[in-house]
């Protein structure tokens, strides 16, 4: 996941980034379940290495057969 933005992500973006519906990220968020976000003014902002971050930590292993 290298050559992430070096700005902050719209709630838009992010959700496109991770191909997640945008309720379902602020459904996650609400939860405390989701990617760490900023809050600047009204707007949730996220960055792209947090976001990457979480990913990885949500990462499932294969079950075993």
């Amino acid at each position: 996941m290298s050559g992430l933005p070096d700005r902050l992500w719209t709630l838009q973006e992010t959700a496109a980034f991770l191909g997640i519906p945008q309720s379902t990220l602020y459904k996650l968020n609400h939860k405390g379940t989701g990617p760490r976000f900023y809050r600047v003014g009204k707007h949730r902002r996220y960055d792209p290495r947090d976001v990457a971050a979480w990913l990885r930590r949500h990462v499932s292993s294969p079950s075993p057969a």
